[in-house]
């Protein structure tokens, strides 16, 4: 029996989003859902606890970064990720492919796998599908990536299928390395670039490959949204509808509503996390930077209309004195706020797929949010 099942709960009838459920070894979870991202075994400035408060029920980690610190051994002694990290619900884990194609000018791609340069310190490394996955079973996640190329963006059709062609050949050696698939599922990521014939062509070989879950990558990468949810209309069908669907590296509000209308049930991204630290939030009314000099004086929340912790008891004003003086308790805040803002839209999705209503939920909230002003001014 596979250790992660799909439920399908009901389809919205105005767009064909899906309500479900992910079945977990580490329990359940309701999608379309949001995934704050852990990287180094830790959602910056977080506890389990208050992310357990704000009701996310997985998180991801990086395989990558995690190998090279504190590095899978540590972590395989400690009894796996959840009890290092103390935190007992799902977790997933990339495949490290990412973080090595984004060093572009440090590494070089050969059938066996990629070698490359330690980031931190340039030491030669070398990572295969083989290693991704042993690194994983070792991190004991409920959810591991295969290891895959993520070209750039924008990439020749002849590279991207060379590149198909090898995530394709790499998701086998992935699925026959795997040492625990009864514990832990392993998805298989779809690439291809803006092709459709390319990523007809992923899907068909990956889907024929049986993984109990499927990514769409190689998105988020650069390209304007309108060819992100192009793909998206022409890659989403063609996985199968009994099992979980993820968007790799998507977190913006507009572009998690635009997914969940497209058939994806997870997301992920450092966004609400990584501008939390610049003193940017995300609220029901757009885009707002606490640390203007504006909210000097400003003793209301952050956003009038949520109900989170942050909102409840702290004002803009003492957050923007927080940042400016560089305290980590504001970068807290924060990054409270922006998770919570995200958790909670998603959950307003869920609502409205139950409702059958998230054709009219997308219009009032882009309306509210601003985006359909030509200015509008996004993440």
């Amino acid at each position: 029996m596979q250790p992660i099942r799909y439920e399908l709960i009901k389809t919205d009838k105005q767009t064909g989003a899906r309500l479900g459920r992910v079945h977990t070894p580490h329990g359940s979870f309701d999608t379309p859902t949001f995934m704050p991202v852990g990287t180094l075994a830790t959602v910056k400035t977080m506890s389990p606890e208050e992310l357990k408060q704000m009701d996310a029920r997985i998180i991801l980690s990086n395989t990558y970064h995690l190998w090279l610190r504190p590095g899978e051994d540590i972590i395989r002694e400690a009894g796996g990720l959840h009890k290092f990290m103390n935190w007992d619900g799902a977790i997933l884990t990339d495949s490290g492919g990412f973080q090595v194609f984004s060093l572009s000018d440090m590494r070089e791609i050969k059938e066996e796998g990629v070698h490359f340069r330690n980031h931190l310190n340039g030491d030669k490394l070398f990572l295969s599908p083989e290693k991704a996955m042993h690194i994983q079973n070792a991190l004991g996640s409920d959810i591991m990536m295969a290891f895959d190329e993520c070209p750039p963006y924008p990439a020749t059709h002849e590279y991207m299928k060379q590149s198909v062609e090898r995530t394709s050949r790499w998701a086998e050696r992935c699925l026959a390395a795997h040492e625990r698939p009864d514990t832990q599922g392993l998805f298989g990521i779809v690439q291809g670039g803006e092709f459709e014939d390319l990523r007809k062509q992923s899907a068909r070989d990956l889907v024929s490959l049986d993984f109990p879950g499927y990514a769409i990558g190689g998105l988020s990468v650069g390209e304007p949204k309108d060819i992100m949810n192009r793909v998206l209309e022409f890659t989403t069908p063609l996985l199968p509808s009994d099992k979980p669907r993820y968007l790799m590296g998507v977190g913006s509000p507009d572009s998690l509503i635009d997914g969940a209308i497209r058939g994806i049930d997870m997301f992920d991204c450092v966004l609400p996390t990584r501008i939390a630290r610049n003193g940017t939030c995300m609220t029901s009314n757009g885009r707002l930077v606490v640390r203007n000099a504006k909210y000097a004086r400003d003793f209301g929340p952050i956003d009038e209309n949520c109900d989170c912790h942050v909102c409840k008891n702290y004002s803009r004003a003492y957050i923007r004195h927080l940042i400016k003086c560089n305290e980590t308790f504001g970068f807290r805040l924060t990054t409270y706020h922006n998770l919570h803002f995200l958790v909670k839209l998603m959950e307003q999705v869920r609502f409205a797929i139950k409702e059958d209503r998230l054709g009219d939920f997308k219009e009032e909230f882009f309306e509210q949010y601003g985006l359909n002003k030509p200015d509008a001014k996004n993440f």
